[in-house]
C-alpha cells in the first residue's frame, strides 16, 4: 500500500532533484556503491538517520554499536531507509579539559548533518550525560522527526555485598581515603565493582537523569530511559524505536508539535522527584531555548521545589538503576505525579499520544524504590534558587542535604535555614588540591569552601569541581562535608548539598571575582538569598583590582567557545545559535 506523508520528504531533493538529472546521478551514485539500489532509494520511502553516539572513546555509549542493528531491523520492518552516522564523541570521565566543551561542538555537528543531508527523519542515540541536550538541541534546530534511543544504565554495582553507585562511590571513598579508613588498592576496587557491565551511570546521575528528561519531554518511548543496557528489554526498545520513527516520519511529528512549555515544566517537576543532576539545569534550558519556549529562573521554584523525593536511587537515595527500572523506573515515577496533579496530561509524545495514555496502568511495583506521592522519602526536594551580590542564578540541590549539614548548619533556633560561614577561596580546582590541607587557612566546621574560574569562560567549558570534600584534618574528624559555593557544575552522582551554576561567573565579573578569603557569606535558604557581607565602598574598591587568573585557551575550539557561549543561568548555550529554528523547512543549495 503506497502511503503519503503529511509533509513531502526532504530527501526527494536529492534522489529525484526536480528538473535537475545531473545532480539526481550525483546524488544516487556513490550511495550505490556499497549495494543500495537506485529503487531503493527513489522508491518515496522516508530515510531515517541514525545519530550514532557509541564508541571506543565513548564507553557509556558504546552498546549503541550493537543497538543499532535492532534499529536497523525496525526501521526496515516499517518501511523506511537507514542510514548510520557517527556524533561527536561525548565523554563525562575522561574528556579533559571537560566534557562540558563538547555539548555545543557535538550540537553543531549535528545541525550541518541533520540539515545538510538526505535524511527525512532521525534516531537520536543517548547515553552519557551531554549526549542526550546535544542531541535534543539539534533536533529543535533542524526540526525534522526525532526520537532518542538511550543505550541504558549498566548493572547494579556490588562491593562485598554492598551496593556501590557509579560517581557516587568515588566521592564517598575518596571521604574514606582522606580520613585513612581505606587505603588506594581498596578505593580502585571500589570504583571498578561499581562499574560492572556495558552502559552509562548506575546512579541517579546527569547520564540517568537527561534520559528521564527525555521521557518527560515526550521524545522517547515510555520506559525508555532506565532499562539496563545488558537487558533483552534494551534491544527490543530499540527495535520498537526503530519502527516507530518511520510512522513520525508520515506522520511529519517533529519536535516543534512536542516540545512546549507544559512539556518543560514537566521535565522540572519530574527531575525533583527523582533527586536528579544538578546539571538538568543548564540542558533543560539549553533545550528550551533551541526550542523557543521561554523558562524562568522562577519556574525551578513555582514547579519544582515543592515536588516530593519519590525514587530511592543513590545519590540522595539508597539503591541503583537496575531495581529501579525493575520496580516500573521513569513511567511509575511519571504516574505517580500525574495522580497528585503535578504533571500535564495532555501533553504530546513521540508515541502520537499523550502522557496521560502513555502512562496509563504504569503503577510502581516495589514501593522501596518508588515511594507513592503522599509517602515520599523526602519533601520539597527539588533546586533552590538563589541570587544575592555574589551571582544573579545559582542553584542547590536539596535532596542531597543531610541530616547532619541541616542539623550543623540550618537548625539555629530563631534562625532555621539560615547561616553564615568564613569563605575559603580557591582559583581553580587546582588550587584546591594544593592548598586545601594547608593549616595555615584555618579551615574548620564554620567555613564555606569556594571554587571559582569554573565556569563557561573561566575552565573554559565549566567543570564539575565544586563538590568539594573538606581537608583532612576534618575528615578525620568525621565531618564529612562543608558547605560549598562555586560558579562551576558538580557530578550529579555526588551527595553534595552545594551552591553551584553561579551565574555570572568570576571570569565574566561576577561577584566571585571580588570575593576574599576571611569574607563571611550569609546563606539565607528561606528567601533564596546568598551575599557576602562585604560594605558597598569595599566592593567598588575590589573590582578595580586586577581579575583572578584563567589559563589561555589551548584549542581553536576553546577560544570560540569561549567568545560565543553564554552563562550557565541561561543554559551556557551559543547565543548566536538560538536565532537558528526550523532549518529544514527550507531546502540547502545544490552542491554543483
Amino acid at each position: 500500500m503506497t502511503r503519503t506523508p503529511v509533509r513531502p520528504f526532504r530527501s526527494r531533493e536529492w534522489f529525484d532533484a526536480p528538473g535537475r538529472s545531473d545532480m539526481t546521478a550525483l546524488y544516487l551514485e556513490r550511495y550505490m556503491n556499497y549495494g543500495l539500489t537506485p529503487d531503493e532509494l527513489r522508491s518515496g520511502k522516508p530515510v531515517i538517520g541514525i545519530s550514532q553516539s557509541g564508541s571506543d572513546l565513548v564507553p557509556c555509549n558504546r552498546i549503541h554499536l550493537q543497538l543499532v542493528e535492532r534499529v536497523k531491523a525496525g526501521i526496515r520492518d516499517a518501511g523506511g531507509i537507514p542510514m548510520e552516522f557517527p556524533m561527536h564523541p561525548i565523554f563525562e570521565n575522561c574528556r579533559r579539559p571537560t566534557a562540558a566543551l563538547d555539548r555545543n561542538l557535538a550540537y553543531l555537528g549535528l545541525v550541518e548533518t541533520l540539515n545538510g543531508y538526505p535524511i527525512d527523519a532521525v534516531v537520536l542515540t543517548t547515553g552519557c550525560d551531554k549526549t542526550t541536550p546535544a542531541s535534543i538541541m539539534a533536533a529543535c534546530t533542524v526540526d525534522i522527526p526525532a526520537i532518542t534511543l538511550s543505550g541504558g544504565p549498566m548493572l547494579d554495582g556490588w562491593h562485598e555485598g554492598e551496593l556501590v553507585g557509579s560517581g557516587t562511590v568515588i566521592w564517598r571513598s575518596r571521604r574514606l581515603l582522606a580520613a585513612g579508613k581505606i587505603d588506594e588498592a581498596e578505593f580502585l576496587r571500589r570504583a571498578a565493582d561499581s562499574a560492572p557491565s556495558p552502559g552509562h551511570c548506575n546512579t541517579m546521575g546527569t547520564a540517568s537523569t537527561m534520559n528521564a528528561v527525555s521521557e518527560a519531554l515526550g521524545l522517547s518511548l515510555p520506559g525508555n530511559a532506565a532499562i539496563p543496557a545488558p537487558y533483552r528489554e534494551r534491544g527490543q526498545i530499540a527495535y520498537e524505536t526503530g519502527r516507530r520513527i518511520v510512522e513520525m516520519a508520515y506522520e511529519d511529528l517533529r519536535p516543534s508539535k512536542i516540545l512546549t512549555r507544559q512539556s518543560f515544566l514537566n521535565a522540572i517537576r519530574l527531575v525533583s522527584a527523582l533527586g536528579g543532576s544538578t546539571n538538568a539545569q543548564p540542558h533543560i534550558v539549553a533545550m528550551a531555548r533551541h526550542a523557543g519556549v521561554e523558562l524562568w529562573p522562577t519556574d525551578w521554584m513555582e514547579f519544582g521545589y515543592d515536588i516530593p523525593l519519590l525514587a530511592n536511587v543513590q545519590p540522595a537515595g539508597q539503591y541503583l538503576s537496575e531495581r529501579f527500572h525493575r520496580a516500573g523506573g521513569v513511567p511509575a515515577v511519571m504516574w505517580e505525579l500525574l495522580q497528585a496533579g503535578k504533571l500535564d496530561a495532555d501533553a504530546l509524545t513521540v508515541t502520537g499520544r499523550s502522557q496521560a495514555d502513555n502512562l496509563n496502568g504504569r503503577e510502581a511495583t516495589d514501593r522501596d524504590v518508588i515511594r507513592p506521592y503522599a509517602q515520599p522519602l523526602k519533601e520539597h526536594a527539588g533546586f533552590l534558587v538563589l541570587h544575592g551580590n555574589l551571582f544573579d542564578f545559582a542553584i542547590m540541590k536539596t535532596s542531597v542535604i543531610s541530616e547532619e549539614f541541616r542539623n550543623r548548619y540550618l537548625s539555629r533556633p530563631g534562625h532555621e535555614n539560615v547561616f553564615e560561614a568564613r569563605a575559603v577561596v580557591f582559583d581553580g580546582s587546582d588550587d584546591y588540591h594544593h592548598r586545601i590541607n594547608d593549616p595555615s587557612l584555618g579551615i574548620d566546621e564554620n567555613c564555606i569552601l569556594v571554587i571559582r574560574g569554573s565556569g563557561p569562560i573561566g575552565w573554559p567549558g565549566s567543570a564539575e569541581v565544586v563538590n568539594m570534600q573538606p581537608p583532612d584534618a576534618l575528615l578525620q574528624r568525621g565531618i564529612t562535608s562543608l558547605p560549598t559555593l562555586g560558579d562551576g557544575r558538580q557530578s550529579g552522582t555526588s551527595d553534595s548539598p552545594s551552591i553551584l551554576n553561579a551565574s555570572p561567573e568570576s571570569a565574566a565579573g561576577g561577584g566571585l571575582s571580588w570575593l576574599r578569603t576571611g569574607d563571611t557569606i550569609r546563606i539565607d535558604l528561606k528567601n533564596g538569598r546568598c551575599d557576602a557581607l562585604v560594605d558597598d565602598v569595599e566592593i567598588a574598591r575590589r573590582k578595580t583590582d586586577s581579575p583572578p587568573p584563567i589559563p589561555e585557551s589551548n584549542t581553536p575550539w576553546e577560544e570560540l567557545y569561549r567568545e560565543k557561549t553564554g552563562q550557565m543561568g541561561e543554559g551556557a548555550v551559543l547565543e548566536f545559535a538560538v536565532k537558528y529554528r526550523g532549518t529544514s523547512n527550507r531546502t540547502p543549495r545544490h552542491n554543483h
